[in-house]
């Protein structure tokens, strides 16, 4: 909902506060507002002109030269370029040394050899969306009404010094779509009164019962149907200020009547529908479900097909309107109008809804419908419009109405109890504060000691029960005021868990190394819900009901797809140094027919391309590749204590390198993946060499590592081997390292390898390691003897378990 400062200064006073000031108290008092939008895009300097003499350009077919008044001692001569300026006009004009949005500033010039001092200028030069601009001036310049006066600030008269308030209304607050809804909610925060239009309408000399009759045969869907007849309508421009409300709130003008129905709706939050009289069709209006297959041709000039579940307004015999959506284009009214027939209805809002919802069509009118609307106003709203529309139209109100009326509009009795409410609260208010709560929410109450009988009005449907007034209660006395208090029986401050814990490090540990966070949908397509890198033969991909598109039909079953999808996102636009990762749920089930819910597993998965360090001084630049992604990983591991148990081993797996890719197995069990993507996928998705892990994260954080023990700081020193082993090309280096290790025993501290050898020196089917081993005694200086002797069993170790032999 955009709310305009200046329009809602019409029903509260505001002159002791800013636009700025009234959406932080909004705010604070439950009714967000995310923006305070200024109509004023920087514009200074423009005044009203009026056109004294328009000539041809001598040089330019589609240039004019006009002789421009604008309030000074003499016409200033402007050259402009729109088709539609004419003498006589009053139009807006930059002045030479004014300000346009973007900052452009006006400066003297010459077009074509004549001088132009200024800018004649449309809406759109002065910061209005063109969207909103009335399609008659959309194309040209903007020609004001003749009562303006000359050199008289231009923005003022198109309410360019207004702002706008933009909501984010939660969906029980619809009470708040609306300009009167608005103001009761800013009168009950600052503690003023509420000034409601009034409607008196002139008696007409004829009855709107002899022109028209209802018959509603869908009661249930629509309560309350009330008709009434307007002649002699002349239908043209709105005024300038109604126009300017309009676009203030985010609405095209059209005409004059469109107009006061749109202007109502957003002043009243009621619907209402005006139709050509003489276009109707009959003279009776019959309210009832669409039968099957029945088509109508909507305003917006769709042929849209109906089904029994929506509501029509016809005209005895075809449709004319669907129900609180949207009318039909038969009857829309035109230049020609002359007599209208003005429709104001209580329709059921499930039933709009799904109209809505079926023909793909939501208007302003179907979202306050489905949201729930006062009762109470349909009646007000009829007739202000009525009432503006014989102002500005030149309209013949004809005497009365034709109404059906089936609604109850009682206000709803809710107690709520003065102990009760201060206990839920941790407050000590008095009755007499809580009374003058609702005095200032206008709601009426009658006092029985504790407990106060509140009369809720019918345009707050979101109050219920007693937590609705309690609610009430609390934001309007303030939340700021509310003292902090703890839970009775409370002894000890909340704490994270253990598994809480290790999962902030998780995400901490991957930040500090330089990937960036990302958050995707769940939901995906039946494509992507293959799975990527895993064996899912027995799981099946749980697809919703309902979904939205097919996009988002299924459950995600891997991360990495939609990983691999803000790696194509930013590579698409010229980023290609991307490491990112992700925390998230996957789903899966073994069921055909689910029955049970999937079973949801918590992942971590992140990806790797472009650039990983670059030191440009330097000269030094390194590309990603494996090894800088599993050294993430085994940081990521050695953090959360668990490096120890976590083995990398060689696998092969869809969509991945099948010579660069490693299964993550902790105490055996393989939790993920990493490796890189498969080239054939890396040019189908058209991105650079990319890397990617996937792991389980709830296993790794139920398991419990190996406690920690420290070491003094060594006072004696160690001594390194080296050795160079031949060994089949099939082990892995992981295997001798576990091997060196067992034989080590307690003197050998660390062993590292530091080279790879395979080549024309070396026997076929064999491959050359070469490792780093330290050996170390913490209580003395180790002898050459002692160290030989735990290096012959290393040595002895690897020939028997493995057969490997020392490289000469």
């Amino acid at each position: 909902m955009l709310v305009s400062f200046n329009w809602l200064k019409d029903y509260v006073e505001l002159n002791d506060i800013s636009a700025v000031e009234l959406a932080e108290r909004l705010t604070r008092s439950g009714v967000e507002v995310d923006i305070v939008h200024s109509l004023n895009k920087g514009v200074k300097n423009v005044v009203i002109g009026h056109v004294v003499k328009r000539e041809q350009h001598p040089d330019a077919d589609k240039l004019s030269l006009c002789q421009v008044d604008i309030g000074e001692e003499e016409p200033v001569q402007i050259v402009c370029g729109a088709k539609n300026v004419a003498e006589g006009q009053k139009v807006a004009v930059a002045k030479v040394g004014a300000v346009l949005p973007g900052n452009f500033k006006i400066k003297k010039a010459k077009l074509r050899g004549q001088a132009s001092n200024g800018m004649i200028c449309s809406l759109q030069e002065l910061g209005v969306e063109t969207k909103f601009v009335p399609k008659e001036v959309s194309e040209g310049i903007f020609v004001f009404p003749n009562d303006v006066e000359v050199g008289k600030d231009a923005l003022y008269y198109l309410n360019l010094h207004d702002e706008v308030l933009e909501l984010g209304l939660t969906p029980n607050r619809a009470d708040c779509l609306s300009m009167l809804g608005v103001a009761y909610e800013v009168g009950a925060i600052l503690g003023v009164e509420v000034s409601i239009p009034t409607t008196n309408l002139p008696k007409g000399s004829e009855l709107a019962s002899d022109y028209i009759k209802v018959d509603v045969e869908a009661l249930e869907d629509n309560p309350m149907y009330r008709a009434m007849i307007i002649k002699d309508v002349k239908v043209g421009p709105s005024p300038l200020w109604l126009q300017n409300r309009l676009m203030a709130a985010g609405i095209r003008p059209i005409s004059n009547v469109v107009d006061v129905t749109n202007y109502v709706l957003l002043e009243y939050g009621q619907p209402l529908h005006a139709f050509d009289y003489d276009l109707f069709g009959s003279k009776e209006v019959v309210v009832r479900r669409a039968s099957e297959g029945e088509e109508i041709v909507t305003l917006d000039d769709v042929t849209r097909k109906l089904s029994s579940d929506h509501l029509v307004i016809t005209n005895g015999s075809e449709p004319v309107a669907v129900a609180g959506v949207m009318g039909g284009a038969k009857s829309e009214v035109n230049e020609g109008t002359t007599t209208i027939l003005l429709e104001a209805a209580y329709f059921k809002g499930a039933t709009i809804r799904k109209a809505s919802k079926d023909l793909g069509l939501r208007s302003d009118s179907s979202v306050r419908y489905e949201k729930g609307i006062d009762p109470n106003r349909v009646v007000l709203a009829q007739e202000r419009a009525a009432k503006l529309i014989s102002e500005f139209a030149g309209g013949n109100v004809l005497e009365g109405f034709v109404e059906i009326n089936e609604l109850d509009v009682k206000p709803l009795p809710v107690e709520i109890s003065i102990e009760r409410l201060n206990k839920a609260l941790g407050t000590d208010l008095t009755v007499d504060v809580v009374e003058q709560i609702f005095k200032r929410l206008q709601f009426l109450y009658s006092n029985n000691g504790d407990l106060l009988t509140v009369y809720v009005p019918t345009r707050r449907p979101d109050i219920t029960i007693e937590a609705d007034l309690r609610e009430e209660v609390a934001r309007l006395y303030g939340y700021d005021h509310i003292p902090t208090t703890l839970p009775v029986g409370l002894t000890t401050a909340g704490a994270l868990t253990q598994r809480q814990l290790r999962r902030r490090k998780v995400r901490k540990f991957l930040e500090s190394v330089g990937l960036n966070q990302i958050i995707t949908y769940s939901l995906t397509n039946s494509s992507k819900a293959k799975g990527f890198g895993e064996k899912l033969e027995n799981v099946q991909p749980v697809r919703l009901a309902m979904p939205m598109s097919e996009d988002r039909s299924t459950l995600r079953t891997s991360l990495i797809p939609h990983v691999l999808d803000v790696i194509q996102y930013n590579h698409n636009r010229k980023i290609d140094d991307v490491a990112i990762y992700e925390v998230g749920s996957i789903f899966l089930s073994e069921e055909k027919e689910l029955s049970t819910q999937p079973t949801e597993k918590e992942m971590v998965a992140g990806a790797f391309t472009g650039t990983w360090h670059s030191h440009l001084w330097q000269g030094e630049k390194k590309k990603v590749d494996f090894f800088v992604a599993k050294g993430v990983l085994e940081g990521l591991f050695e953090s959360l204590g668990v490096s120890e148990s976590i083995r990398y081993e060689t696998a092969k797996k869809d969509s991945l390198h099948p010579g660069r890719t490693a299964a993550i197995k902790l105490e055996g069990k393989e939790i993920g993946f990493i490796g890189q993507v498969h080239p054939v996928l890396q040019k189908e998705l058209d991105i650079n060499e990319t890397y990617v892990f996937q792991f389980d994260l709830e296993t790794v954080l139920e398991f419990h590592p190996k406690s920690v023990f420290y070491d003094e700081i060594p006072k004696y020193p160690a001594i390194s081997r080296d050795i160079a082993l031949v060994v089949d090309e099939k082990i892995n280096a992981k295997h001798v390292m576990d091997v060196i290790e067992d034989h080590g025993g307690k003197l050998l501290k660390s062993v590292q390898l530091f080279d790879l050898y395979q080549g024309e020196k070396m026997e076929s089917g064999h491959k050359s390691l070469a490792f780093s081993l330290t050996y170390f005694d913490p209580s003395k200086t180790l002898t050459d003897e002692e160290v030989t002797k735990v290096h012959n069993a290393v040595l002895e170790g690897l020939q028997d378990k493995l057969g490997v032999t020392l490289r000469a």
